[in-house]
This record gives C-alpha cells, structure tokens and sequence, in this order.
C-alpha cells in the first residue's frame, strides 16, 4: 500500500470518527502489513496538505489524537449554518472550581471549597455531568474523601494536546491586569464591596500559598 493510500484511507478515518482518532487505533484498521511509521508519516503529510492547501478543514492534535476542526476564521460561518454553538456552557462558579481542579489535581472536595470559601457539591456534580472532571481515587486521610481530576473530554473540550498544553501559574499571573491602587480603610473600619474581595484573597494566598486564576478562553471549534 503506498502513501497515497494510505492517507486516503487516515482522511476517511479522520471523517468518520466521532473522537480524536488515536494512533493506535490507526494501527489497529491497517493491520501489520503496514508499519506504523508509515502511518504517522502519512498522517503528518496530510496534516501538512491541509494547512498548505488553504483548505477550510485543519487536522489537529487534540486529547492524545488527530481530529478535523474548522478552520478559525471560517467559524463564524458554520454557527450560522447550526445557528447555535453547540458547546457546553458553564457558570462562573463552575469555571472557577474547574481551575482549581485542573491547577491542584487530584483534589477533594473540601480543599476545593477551602479555596472558594464556598460549597463545591453543586459545582462539581455539573462537572461531573458534563464530564470535564472524574473520580481518581481517594485521598490517604481520615473518611478516604473522593479525589477529583481532569478528564480527556476537558482536553477535548479545550482543544489541548495534554495538560502541559496549559499556561502555567506564573504566566497566568503575567496576563492578569494588576488592580488599580486604593487607599486601605482606617483601623477597625468594616471592609466591603471589592476590599472585601481583595481581603478574602489574600487570606486565601495565606492559606494555599497562593492565588490560581482562570482566564476563560474559546473552546476549539471541532467536529460534532
């Protein structure tokens, strides 16, 4: 089988696919009489031809596996064809505790609302529906709490490769606008509105050793 064919065939693959389609899954429809360097090889051209091509298809890297996605500045075409974006929509309080998850994973539940300073069940069991997050395990301490991480799903959702895709603390911290200077209240004067805010965050960094942020981005658009 030669090259020709077998992008082809990946092209076909890639289309009928419902996940990012995995290499070794791949492997598995071509069989041993292709070797497997040949079809990452294959697949790696396509990818190029695509790119090259001006084509309105890309085909990316995405959660461990090779998908076709809309090319960017052409979305806004398509959602006018399905005229809604199909994409999960989540609250600020469920993007706030799935930052965390994602920042200090495995976590538990109290240490989540440790750093909230509110309850997380509610929050998380949405995760939990929409399959951002999962169960890993249990935490060695006392009642063995449930410890909650990351799932592919989010790495899909997210467009992200891995989670080393993800920016850092400190490079979140460099895109984060620093606020603007006010004068502190005099001693014994009730803190409110964004003080209160501000205080509640540093005994949060207190706390944890540290603030996390999030800054919501666009998930990529993907095939259905």
């Amino acid at each position: 089988m030669d090259g020709s064919e077998i992008k082809r065939i990946l092209e076909a693959l890639l289309l009928a696919s419902e996940k990012p389609l995995e290499l070794d899954q791949a492997r598995e429809v071509f069989g041993p009489e292709v070797p497997a360097e040949e079809i990452a090889q294959a697949l790696s051209a396509l990818s190029q031809e695509y790119s090259s091509d001006n084509r309105g298809l890309r085909i990316v890297e995405v959660a461990g596996g090779f998908q076709f996605v809309t090319d960017p500045p052409l979305y806004p075409f398509v959602t006018k064809l399905t005229h809604r974006i199909r994409a999960v929509k989540l609250s600020k309080p469920a993007l706030e505790t799935l930052a965390i998850v994602v920042y200090r994973q495995p976590i538990t539940r109290v240490e989540i609302e440790q750093v909230r300073g509110v309850d997380a069940a509610g929050v998380l069991d949405t995760l939990l529906r929409f399959n951002l997050v999962r169960v890993v395990g249990r935490k060695e301490a006392v009642g063995r709490p449930l410890l909650y991480g990351t799932t592919r799903e989010f790495l899909e959702h997210f467009g992200l490769k891995n989670l080393e895709d993800l920016p850092t603390l400190e490079e979140l911290k460099g895109m984060t606008p620093p606020p603007a200077a006010e004068s502190s209240p005099p001693s014994g004067e009730a803190v409110s509105g964004p003080d209160a805010a501000g205080a509640a965050q540093e005994s949060d960094k207190k706390q944890d050793g540290g603030s996390r942020s999030l800054h919501e981005s666009e998930p990529a658009a993907q095939k259905d």
